[in-house]
């Protein structure tokens, strides 16, 4: 589930016209209402500072914004305002700013009244300003629309979710059940290498303490989450494999939700025992708490963990997995992992059952199936570079739905096509480094994945 960003409004007007016409800054009102409105309507908080004319009101207004806890500061000319005014405030702000360029009348054309001039002129504010901070080497965005006739907003909210997607990478608590998985290379990177980039904490647990706090849970609990899978899911599995993955499961949660953690990975092979509370990979959790906003990644990837982790709290329906097969026929890539998937970015209702298993001595266990809806997606891989640098790869794809072979039944499962060639494709992939742990993301998520990216200080490749 996604989290809200916050957003801070700061609306910039000019003093002369308070003094000349005082009664025409109310009329503004309705206008600004309609941002806030349309904020809060796609799922973002907005707070509303002061219309602001001078240096003091500027410095008072960003000040407060800052205090409110605001992720990005969403800056709004209502009429030209002269950029010295604002300026300084906006330079010293850490907070990320982006410039809507609009105005409140839609048409502007040869049979205007000229009345409305006062009204509409708000863009060569943003001209002034925008020059401003460019020259005093303030990074900063604009998006320019009329809030009815283009998607200025929907663009606005999806670079307000990146910027919380980088605020929520930093100092992400992770836990690891298990040792990463022998010999795999590419999401090795060590907790100090975390530490240094991401503020990201890694801890580890044993089998034990899984054993344990699977032991502890109430048989009233484990009867009430099977309940509830019955409902969310299309059931077709023993009641004793279903019984001992959800109690092993809902010890996992408790020790989650214990240390406060926001992503975890775990090693299937850890899993050797073949009796006790521990003796399933809680596949099924895994799946649950992706959908939960937790981030999670196989055999131990703490990395791509926390990625998923921070995109699926910032923009919803996002799920952990691999590129697995190529499809060269079809210009597409077979997507699978061994029994994890977020149930929410599955097309229809996602199936439960019970898988074979075995590759350790642990038992069979419940694991949700599906593949992902049909449409447009997002690929995103957070690969390390030379020297303990990380750089994002990312791509919009077209997710290919399901497939109607039973075979594939038990199989986490889907394709994705992308924009060009796929033996290019996967050339450019690798070229920079992308691993084989990957996000997938509903949606076309591109402008939002770039501001995630510079708010996080990642270099962005777009494929």
């Amino acid at each position: 589930m996604a989290c809200a960003p916050k957003v801070g409004i700061l609306p910039l007007y000019l003093k002369l016209y308070d003094e000349i016409c005082p009664e025409r800054r109310a009329e503004f009102t309705p206008f600004l209402e309609a941002i806030v409105d349309g904020f809060r309507q796609r799922g973002v908080s907005a707070v509303l500072s002061e219309t602001c004319r001078v240096r003091p009101e500027f410095e008072r207004a960003v000040a407060g914004l800052e205090d409110a806890g605001v992720d990005l500061l969403v800056t709004v000319h209502l009429a030209y305002s002269p950029s010295l005014e604002a300026v300084e405030a906006l330079v010293n702000t850490a907070l990320p700013i982006l410039m809507l360029d609009t105005t409140m009348d839609e048409a502007f054309g040869k049979d205007v009244d000229a009345s409305r001039i006062m009204y509409n002129h708000g863009i060569h504010g943003v001209q002034d300003l925008a020059c401003m901070l460019r020259r005093a080497g303030r990074p900063y965005q604009v998006i320019a629309g009329h809030l009815r006739r283009s998607d200025i907003l929907d663009r606005a909210v999806e670079i307000a979710r990146g910027v919380a997607a980088a605020h929520g990478l930093e100092g992400t608590r992770v836990l690891r059940l298990g040792e990463a998985f022998a010999g795999m290379g590419d999401f090795a990177v060590t907790a100090e290498e975390l530490e240094d980039a991401f503020g990201i904490t890694v801890e580890t647990c044993t089998l034990d303490d899984l054993a344990a706090a699977a032991a502890a849970v109430d048989e009233a609990a484990v009867e009430a989450e099977m309940a509830r899978d019955r409902e969310r899911f299309t059931a077709d599995i023993p009641s004793d494999v279903h019984r001992r993955s959800v109690r092993a499961g809902l010890g996992l949660r408790a020790l989650l939700e214990a240390g406060d953690y926001a992503a975890f990975s775990m090693n299937f092979l850890a899993f050797d025992r073949p009796d006790g509370p521990a003796a399933v990979v809680p596949f099924l959790e895994a799946s649950k708490a992706m959908a939960r906003g937790l981030g999670y990644a196989g055999e131990g990837d703490v990395l791509t963990a926390s990625l998923v982790g921070t995109l699926a709290r910032a923009f919803g329906q996002t799920t952990f997995t691999e590129l697995f097969c190529p499809d060269w026929a079809g210009n597409a890539v077979f997507l699978s992992h061994m029994g994890e998937i977020n149930p929410d970015v599955v097309g229809g209702q996602a199936v439960l059952l019970e898988k074979p298993y075995s590759f350790s001595a642990a038992q069979n266990p419940a694991v949700v199936t599906g593949a992902p809806a049909a449409g447009v997606g997002t690929l995103v891989n957070l690969a390390p570079g030379p020297d303990g640098s990380f750089g994002l790869i990312a791509a919009r794809v077209e997710i290919l739905g399901d497939s109607d072979n039973p075979s594939l039944r038990q199989s986490v499962r889907g394709w994705i096509r992308p924009e060009y060639e796929l033996s290019t494709f996967l050339e450019d992939y690798s070229l920079n480094g992308g691993t084989h742990h990957s996000a997938l993301l509903l949606g076309d998520r591109l402008e939002g994945i770039a501001a995630f990216a510079e708010n996080a200080g990642l270099g962005l490749v777009i494929l």
